[in-house]
């Protein structure tokens, strides 16, 4: 469903989508475990390098839902005629607040 220049998740195909979704449940585990290892006063390093892998995989999900995004908008505006500029536009006002 798109409206006024809006791109929604439902674009992203449902292989996507499930590999989106057992990421984020996988992530979901890592940050539990990441709550367990605190509590467990486990070392700065280890929770540190739990941390990181969390971030790393955060950040994968979001790399994967940005570069759907630029795919659909590209579409679009090729579709209707439109100027890829513009596509290009919107997918970095996004990219930006990530980043």
């Amino acid at each position: 469903m798109v409206q006024h220049g809006v791109d929604y998740i439902d674009q992203i195909s449902g292989d996507i989508k499930e590999d989106l979704l057992k990421r984020l449940r996988r992530i979901e585990g890592q940050v539990r475990g990441l709550q367990r290892m605190i509590e467990e006063e486990r070392s700065c390093q280890e929770v540190v390098y739990q941390a990181a892998a969390v971030k790393a995989a955060v950040v994968q999900v979001a790399m994967t839902i940005l570069s759907n995004q630029l795919a659909t908008c590209l579409a679009q505006e090729m579709a209707k005629g439109g100027n890829p500029e513009a596509a290009v536009k919107r997918f970095t006002e996004v990219f930006k607040k990530f980043y």
